[in-house]
């Protein structure tokens, strides 16, 4: 909980408060378009409209609010570069030992000027914070991406 003036909030809430007073100046679809280039840009535009044209009416609105808030909202804001945004995606994916999602971001990563050397770095710092597991499946993750985009050679 935080606690504002007399009141106690959820976290959550006052996110969600926070986003959609920074959203109303911009419409839906506006807020969207936004995300989807952007989206497009990071993870291939292959893989965005495969994931777009594979949602029935229920992913669909998971596509939408990952779309508008994630990429239309989060992802294009002043304050950090592409590059920083993926590195510390891959530092939080790690902790949260999501390896599937991680080989998105790796990939994503490159693109956004992330080299092996700081994938590498980024992997090994958040292993020591997350814990050896969780490290262990980040790294198998990133490494078979790795290979496969030919950033590093197959041994």
């Amino acid at each position: 909980m935080v606690h504002v003036g007399n009141a106690h909030k959820p976290v959550l809430s006052l996110l969600i408060n926070n986003m959609t007073r920074e959203m109303r100046g911009m419409s839906e679809s506006e807020q969207f378009n936004k995300g989807l280039k952007l989206r497009r840009e990071v993870l291939g535009a292959e893989y965005v409209d495969g994931s777009l044209a594979k949602a029935d009416d229920f992913m669909m609105a998971f596509q939408r609010i990952t779309t508008e808030w994630c990429w239309g909202y989060t992802w294009s804001r002043e304050g950090l570069d592409k590059k920083t945004r993926s590195m510390l995606n891959l530092a939080m994916l790690t902790a949260l030992s999501k390896p599937v999602e991680l080989k998105l971001h790796v990939k994503g990563a490159l693109a956004n000027g992330v080299s092996v050397e700081e994938i590498k770095e980024i992997l090994l710092h958040a292993t020591v914070y997350s814990g050896i597991p969780a490290g262990l499946d980040a790294f198998k993750a990133a490494h078979e991406v790795l290979i496969a985009e030919g950033a590093i050679p197959p041994k």
